[in-house]
């Protein structure tokens, strides 16, 4: 498997690696990776790997059923050889924006304690689809909870549990359709504040909610019997 450093340190911006594999693909397996590997809503990261001789700009970066992770290139172009020293470098701008969407939806995920039905993380733009049969708060309101929750400065921790501890807590999962990923014998959590929420998260954030900023809540968009979509941008 790919070590994958984002998830001890999602800060990191440089290191180094050594090439280990070429996928049938043209994906570049390191042996070690600061690129988040695409999954649970958030998109992979972007940046661009260079080595004696030559430079390839990632597209994104996707996880295989083997556990290694392959760094997609943006077009085509010449690829390091399997053994080559690497400097990884993310394109920092877009990662910490993911980072300080994922954490805002974590929060909204508070602010509307229902369960999730979807959701999705963009530079730009993200959002959450609730099981909402009829609408019961506004955007306004949820944009006041939001601001107060991310003012307040809260940290932002992972810890871990086993995966039985999981089954004995089956509430700390708040999607309908999407469980963690099991296998590896332990399960990830994100813990925001003294109480503000935990839940089961691979993905990157900032370390503590004051990071997001300012963001805006769009308006709630039907989608489809039960379900309601609430967009969130930074501002």
């Amino acid at each position: 498997m790919t070590d994958a450093l984002y998830v001890a340190d999602p800060y990191l911006k440089t290191a180094p690696a050594r090439v280990e594999a070429i996928t049938e693909e043209g994906g570049v397996v390191l042996d070690r990776t600061i690129f988040y590997a695409r999954g649970g809503g958030q998109p992979g990261d972007s940046g661009r790997i260079a080595w004696e001789g030559g430079v390839c700009e990632v597209g994104s970066a996707v996880r295989g059923a083997d556990g290694r992770i392959a760094h997609v290139p943006a077009e085509p172009v010449v690829l390091p050889p399997v053994g080559a020293d690497v400097e990884m470098r993310l394109d920092w701008e877009r990662r910490h924006r993911h980072m300080r969407m994922h954490t805002a939806l974590h929060l909204l995920s508070v602010v509307v304690p229902l369960p999730v039905t979807g959701g999705q993380i963009g530079a730009e733009k993200s959002r959450l689809d609730f099981d909402m049969p009829e609408p019961t708060i506004t955007p306004e309101f949820v944009q006041a909870k939001l601001t107060t929750l991310i003012a307040q400065d809260h940290p932002v921790t992972a810890e871990w549990i086993d995966e039985a501890e999981l089954d004995r807590n089956p509430g700390l999962v708040k999607t309908l359709r999407v469980q963690p990923p099991r296998g590896a014998g332990r399960i990830r959590l994100v813990r925001i504040g003294d109480g503000v929420d935990l839940q089961p998260c691979g993905g990157t954030h900032v370390r503590s909610t004051a990071e997001i900023g300012i963001l805006r809540v769009g308006k709630f968009a039907s989608k489809g019997r039960g379900n309601r979509r609430i967009p969130i941008t930074l501002a």
